[in-house]
This record gives structure tokens, sequence and C-alpha cells, in this order.
């Protein structure tokens, strides 16, 4: 309840804020703003770059002027009441001039609407206004994928998405890597989502691709961003509309794999704007087969299970967010957002099992069923106050993170193990309070700051029961139900300088302090039982410095970077919790409360050009991380059973070279091709205590890679065609490697009623209905070998409708603010209730 009434001081604070600052911190007149939309006669797009320039009327001097932003768009803030002159200047294109613009003390803001320039009769021979947005764009800070521009996408979902984004690898599960490391940061409009903590990439599959406007990937965060997330940072930016009017769309898809829609509306008038977005995604039942051998051997006894098994599943998933901001004026602006969020699936399998050991052989039948939900919502509130100077201001932030994770299962088996139901309900909350700083000194130098504090407060009941072969006589199983209460405080504070020094150089250097406090409380609610197992409290705090360097040079119209950053992965509640889950009985695992976080530096080289219509990105970089968290397995003899049981522990410090490179070129006008490949090495040094755990095979130096490529064709009567194909090779652990993966995919789409409407068609290895995944794990002791297939195979139709009538006036471009957590490495399920469900995914 204290964190609830933190998130309502954060709220009145920002009414007082609002009442004691609405002039921007000095005198009582009312400002107000001129804005509006610079249109080019002829082609009806917006001009961008424009110069808008403010008079008073009848003057000759200008006292203020912006340049319009990539939609025509332009706001000139902090106007007090009374007569003014605009002019607007653009190559090719006489200055236009409007007289006069009024603006009064009842009526502050002038909304001039869409201001439509001629161009010169020489710009007409001369000039070709291009108003397309690239698919891929690279930013000083970041790469950014516009997803709403790629056909391909539609109809699927997240996952889908991702699959194609520069430096971004997805493999078979759907879990998320940015250059290869695992642990990434996915945030969703530059905020975390509290449905993660369930599992990030049960989560992904269930947002749909229409509902994605772009995807920004960070891989050297500057000190301003939480230090955790070793790999970097992904922030998925759902689709609004800064267009003044009510407009919406809908769109949706129908396939042989999954279905989905999504419906958004929005409304901007003056200073306040509201806008609704609703979709969901539904796939076909899908079933996979598995063939699988295991060889595990404790001292002088050995056995050897082998099984083949299937399992179908079934996957929904729901999304709604609401938000709604208000501008009071020039300087006191507040905004707010819940987003809603429901989804799961439902796993059904078994399959036939062998087991042989010297004095033993059996066959025996195994069946697992699985109910899989989570749901949740986050609420988050900001408030920003802009002073009289360009770009100073503060922003202050609140938001609460709530999500229930169940996990329902039952394992059958007709012989060797006990039958097991299990009951897991898994709670989360989080609550997050910031305020960030930014003060621009002078046209030299500029300071950011600011602090934050995330309280997590995780609690997870699971209980065993052992049933009959048939699923009948629930008895309570105690030594593996089990009650876990999790917290985790972090507090952080950070600033950062920005330079720009002559000759186009400019330095950006940060540093960041964070103090870790956490608490586990492994409870066994059972322990007057003998079997029971004994677990104690544990806790621990740490701190964390986080420097980050950036220094760049624009060299004409490319630019070359060199920066250094350092990030942390702290372990969650599922790799340290020291409970024995038993829930996969030949495959156990658990937790260590004794991990360290990870900690990763990286030096990145960058060289970005721009060559006539084609766009060349390349980066070399070296990163270093110490304690790699990483589980362990091993045979162990568990109640006169040989199993194989993994551990976490941090298990090896890792130096690896790599590179990268990302480009496109249009050989004609009609014609753009994509590509982009990620190579760097895994060579582990792995610390003395698990030498004789390891693979030997992984004492040598890889190469892991990434490969991607795309082709877009534009042809006349509004028609595209697009294909598409990644190859991820297999991923290194110092145990084995994980199953290479990659696909293939066409698109086709045709546009009428002027663009605001489409049909298309998409297919996903239409060649071949499963893919193949094999895996390998092997240390002294033990070898397993498991062989998996896939369905990937789909055919889908998609449509989109967009609606409303915009005049693209009183824009809101706003951006992003608030609460931004970028932390906590997941376990290997990335199951947030603390403990993972049987029947796989």
């Amino acid at each position: 309840m204290k964190h609830i009434f933190l998130l309502i001081i954060i709220f009145c604070a920002s009414i007082t804020a609002k009442a004691q600052f609405s002039v921007g911190g000095g005198g009582s007149s009312i400002k107000g703003r001129i804005s509006g939309n610079v249109i080019d006669s002829l082609s009806k797009k917006p001009v961008d770059y424009a110069t808008i320039s403010l008079f008073k009327s009848g003057a000759k001097t200008p006292i203020n002027g912006v340049l319009t932003d990539e939609k025509g768009n332009f706001k000139l803030d902090n106007i007090s009441a009374g007569n003014y002159k605009i002019t607007v200047s653009f190559i090719g294109y006489p200055t236009k001039t409007i007289d006069p613009v009024v603006t009064t003390a009842s009526k502050p803001d002038n909304n001039m609407g869409a201001i439509i320039i001629a161009p010169s009769a020489r710009a007409l021979k001369e000039v070709q206004v291009v108003g397309q947005q690239a698919l891929i764009e690279n930013k000083i800070d970041k790469i950014v994928y516009n997803a709403e521009k790629d056909l391909t996408s539609a109809g699927g979902n997240a996952t889908d998405v991702l699959q194609k984004v520069p430096l971004v690898s997805v493999d078979m599960n759907g879990n998320v890597a940015l250059r290869g490391d695992q642990n990434v940061r996915v945030l969703i409009n530059g905020k975390p989502s509290g449905a993660t903590s369930a599992s990030l990439s049960d989560v992904l599959k269930t947002i749909p691709a229409d509902q994605i406007k772009s995807i920004e990937v960070l891989t050297s965060p500057s000190a301003k961003y939480d230090a955790e997330g070793s790999g970097g940072i992904i922030n998925i930016i759902t689709k609004t509309k800064n267009a003044s009017g009510v407009s919406g769309s809908v769109s949706g898809g129908v396939g042989t794999r999954q279905n989905n829609g999504n419906v958004n509306f929005n409304y901007n008038k003056n200073r306040f704007n509201f806008s609704a977005n609703l979709g969901g995604n539904l796939t076909w039942p899908q079933t996979s087969t598995s063939m699988f051998d295991q060889t595990l051997q404790v001292g002088n006894t050995s056995q050897h299970n082998t099984s083949s098994t299937h399992n179908e599943i079934k996957r929904h998933g729901a999304r709604g967010s609401i938000t709604a901001g208000y501008e009071f004026n020039g300087f006191n602006s507040i905004n707010s957002t819940l987003t809603l969020n429901d989804g799961g699936f439902n796993a059904n399998g078994g399959g036939n099992y062998h087991f042989e050991s010297a004095t033993q052989t059996l066959d025996y039948i195994g069946r697992s069923i699985s109910h899989n939900k989570f749901s949740g919502f986050d609420w988050n509130l900001d408030y920003t106050h802009k002073f009289k100077k360009e770009g100073h201001e503060i922003v202050v932030s609140g938001q609460w993170s709530h999500s229930i994770v169940k996990t329902d299962y039952t394992n059958l088996f007709s012989d060797r193990y006990q039958s097991q139901l299990a009951n897991n309900n898994g709670k989360n909350n989080e609550y997050t309070a910031q305020a960030d700083y930014t003060l621009p000194i002078n046209k030299m130098f500029k300071l950011e700051a600011g602090g934050k504090t995330i309280q997590r407060r995780i609690n997870s009941v699971y209980d065993i029961y052992s049933v009959s072969p048939d699923g009948s006589n629930p008895i309570l199983d105690t030594q593996n139900s089990n009650l876990y209460n999790y917290n985790q405080n972090v507090y952080a504070g950070y600033s950062v300088f920005t330079i720009n020094l002559p000759k186009n150089f400019a330095v950006l250097a940060g540093a960041r302090y964070e103090n870790t406090q956490i608490e586990g409380d492994p409870q066994t609610p059972y322990a007057g039982n003998n079997n029971s197992q004994t677990l104690q409290p544990f806790s621990a705090s740490y701190n964390t410095y986080i420097p980050s360097l950036t220094l760049q040079k624009v060299l004409g119209s490319n630019t070359l970077k060199l920066s250094y950053s350092k990030r942390i992965q702290r372990p969650s509640l599922q790799v340290l919790n020291p409970f024995i889950n038993r829930s996969s009985q030949q495959s156990q695992s658990v937790g260590n409360p004794n991990l360290a976080p990870e900690v990763s530096q990286t030096v990145e080289l960058n060289y970005n050009a721009f060559i006539k219509t084609s766009v060349i990105n390349i980066s070399a970089y070296y990163k270093n991380t110490r304690d790699l968290i990483e589980g362990i397995a091993s045979p162990i003899a568990d109640n006169n059973v040989i199993v194989n049981r993994t551990v976490q522990n941090n298990v090896a410090s890792n130096n690896s070279l790599g590179a990268s490179f990302f480009g496109s070129i249009n050989p004609i006008k009609a014609l753009t091709i994509r590509g982009s490949i990620n190579v760097f090495t895994y060579n582990p040094t792995v610390y003395a205590p698990y030498v004789n755990f390891i693979n030997q095979d992984a004492l040598k130096t890889r190469l892991v890679s990434t490969l991607f490529g795309s082709a877009q064709l534009t042809l006349p009567k509004n028609y595209i065609i697009e294909a598409f194909g990644f190859s991820n090779s297999a991923r290194r652990t110092i145990q084995g490697s994980s199953p290479a993966f990659g696909i293939y995919a066409f698109g086709v789409k045709k546009q009428f009623l002027d663009k605001k409407a489409s049909i298309g068609f998409n297919t996903v290895q239409p060649f071949a209905v499963n893919k193949a995944f094999n895996q390998n794990i092997s240390s002294p002791g033990f070898t397993q070998v498991s062989k998996t297939q896939f369905p990937f195979q789909s055919f889908g139709i998609t449509f989109s409708y967009s609606f409303g009538k915009m005049n693209f006036s009183n824009p809101q471009q706003k951006k992003k603010k608030g609460v931004n957590n970028d932390d906590v490495i997941q376990g290997g399920d990335q199951n947030g209730g603390g403990n993972a469900p049987a029947g796989g995914r």
C-alpha cells in the first residue's frame, strides 16, 4: 500500500508543480503557442526542414524561429499575446509571408493548420520531393527499424518483426539476443512491461505486428540508462497518430499458423490528446516432435534414457492501452498511460520412454498437460515542466507494474517416475519513481542528471501433488512444494555531459552509481515434515559504478564514433531460488543465492556513411564479460534415481571480438536491397571450480554469426513485393551448443483508396512444413542429444484500413520520457512465478 501512496504523492507533486511553475518560473502573463504544418502545393506532401521565422507585425528582425520536422510540423512555444508575422522559407520555394497571426489572452494558441507553399518554376524542373521514410535508420545513439514499412511483418507478431532487426536474433523458442547476448532488456514505448516478468518470449508472441511502429536498438547506452542489460536495450514503439483531429485504423490477418487483429483510435485537439489501442493474437494448434537421447554416469553406475514425444501448443494473447495527455501551457504538461495485457498457452503432449541400466530395462508411457496464463497492467504518470530556456526541463515519472502468472500442469507416467499435479501461482509488483533534469548550459555544453528507485516485490506459491498414473488420488508432496518471497530495491543516480567541440567533434561523457539490495525468503511451509527441503533466507547488497564515454566526428554526411560502455546483469529470482525444481524429474534445476551480477565492458568503433542512395554502417567491437551466469548440468543420485540436475553459477569470463555490418542499396529506383551481418567470438576462460564440468570442445575459440538479407520491389499501380531471409548460427555455452535457426519469407501487397487501405499475401517457409533443431550438451559424466521438429510454414492474408479526417495541426511530438527499467537476467525459461512448468513451449 505504501507504494501506491508513493505514486499518489508523485501525482500530487505534479499538480503542485503546475501551480508553482505555470509560467516557467517568472511572471504571471499567459503564454501560448503558434503551430502549423507546411505542405507542398503539388505533391501534397509535407516539407521538412523548412525555416519558420516569427516577427512582431511590421518588424524586420525575427524574434524566434524553428525548423519543420519530418512531417512538416512546427511549433513555437512561449508566445505572449499579440500580433505577429510568420514567414516560411525553403530552398526552391519563394518565401511565404502570413501577417497578421494573432494570439490573445483568452485564446493564447493559434493553430494555423496547413500552410501551402508552391515551388518556383526553376525548382519544378530541378527538384524532386521524396517523402519516403527509410526502413532502417542509424541515429547518433541507436539503430531504428521502421517496422510499419515492412509488408512481410503484417499478420505476424513482435517476434516475427524482431527477427528482421539489425544485430538482433531470435532463437526457435522466441528468446531474443542482441549481438548474441540474451541479457537484453526489451522495453515497450521506453518503459518496461510487468508482463515480461512472466515470460518475455511468450509475451512477444502475443503482441500483433500491426501494433508496432518501429524498434530501436541501443548497443552502447549512456549512463543515463539503467545499468542492467549487458547485451543492450531493445525498445518497441507502438503506433500512434500525431495528427490533429480524429483518426484511426483497423488491421489484421488470417493465416494457417496464426491470426491477429488490431484497432487503433486517436483524438488530438489543441492541448489534449487521447489514444486507444486494442490488439489480439491467436494461433492454430501447432505440433512439434522430439527425439531425446541421454547417458548419465555416477561412479560405476550408468544409465541410458531415450524418448520419442510430441507436444501440441495453442497460444492466445491480447493487449490494450489507453493514453491521455494535456498541456496546461507552454511549460507544463502531464501524460498517463494504462496498458492491460492477457495471454497464455495450453500444451498437450506425450510419448514413449525407454530406460536401460546394468540391472534393468524398462519401457513406459508419459503424458504432459499444462495450462499457462499471464495477465496484468502497467500504469505510468509523467509530469514535464519546461523552463524559459529551450531544452531546459525536468520530468518526474512514476510507474506501477502488476502481473500475475498461473501455471498448472499434470505429468503422468505409467512407470518409473511418480506422476505429478502442480499449481504454480506467481505475483509480481514493481514500483518505480524517477526524476530527470536537462540543462543546456550554452551552445557547447549540455547537462543531464537524474535519480531513480525501483522496488520489486515478487511472490511465488508452488504446490505439488503426487497422483496415480491416471491423475487421481492427489496427495500433497511436501518435498517439492515451495513458497518464495523475493524483494529487490535499486537506487540510482546519474549525470551526463554533452560537449560540442569545434570541427564537428562531440563528446558524450557520463557516470552512473547504483545500489542494489536483495532479500530472498524461500520458505518451506511444510518444514515439520521430514521430506521437506531445508532452505534458508538470503540477502545481498552491492554497489556498481557505471561510466560511459562516446567520441564522435561528423565527416560531411558521414559519422565516425568511438564509444565505451559498462553494463551489469543482475540475477533474478528464477536463478537465485535454491529450491530444487523437480517438475521435470529427469532434468531438474536449482538456483544459487550466492550469484554475483554479470559485468560487461564494451569498446566499439562505428562508421556510418551515406553514398548517394545507399547507406553503409560498419562496427568493430571488443567485449569483456566477467562472472558469466550459466547453468551447469551434472548427473546426481536423487531418491535412488540418477538424474541430471542443472545448477546456476558464475562459471567464466569471456573476451569477445566482433564486427557488424548493415546497409541498403537501390540499384534501380524501384528496388531496395538490404543486408546485415554480425560475427563475434566465444572464448570463455572457465573458473577453476567448474573445469571438471565443461565440454572440452568449448575451450576452443568459436565464431558465432547472424545473417540477414531482404529485397523490396515497388511496381506500378501500388503493388509492392518483398522477400527476406535470415540465418543464426548455433549459440555456445561451456557445456555445448544450442541449435542454429533460419527462415525465409515472401510477401505481396496492393494499396488502394489513396493508400488508405491495403490487402496482402504473406508466406513463411512455403516449401517446408517443419524445421529441424538439434542440440548437443555434454561434460564428464553425461551426454545429451535432442532432435526437434517445429512447424514454421504458414500462408496468410492481411488487410489494413485507415480512417479519419486529419489536418496535421497542433502536433504532439512527444519525446519518449518517463520510466525506463532496463534490467534483470531471466532464467532459462523466463518464467515469472519462480518455477518452470512442464510440457515445453
